[in-house]
């Protein structure tokens, strides 16, 4: 069950990252992946930092990973 919420998680994270980025969405797969590694990132970045915890908090870490995540790839872009 961990791997799917993780999936959902990407996704719903790399659908924002994408809304906050314009023309940087990769479609449902690669807003998935980008989520995945955005929370990857987002948790490594703050941990416990967030004062909301549970799904939202992994959504809130998973959306500003991601975003840095598009934001590095947007420089490599250039």
């Amino acid at each position: 069950m961990g791997i799917l919420w993780m999936i959902i998680i990407g996704a719903v994270a790399g659908f924002l990252a994408g809304q906050v980025f314009r023309g940087y969405g990769f479609g449902f797969v690669g807003n998935v992946a980008v989520g995945i590694v955005g929370a990857l990132i987002g948790g490594f970045l703050f941990g416990n930092v967030f004062l909301v915890g549970g799904l939202v908090g992994q959504i809130i870490s998973a959306t500003v990973g991601a975003v840095i995540l598009l934001f590095v790839i947007s420089l490599v872009a250039r």
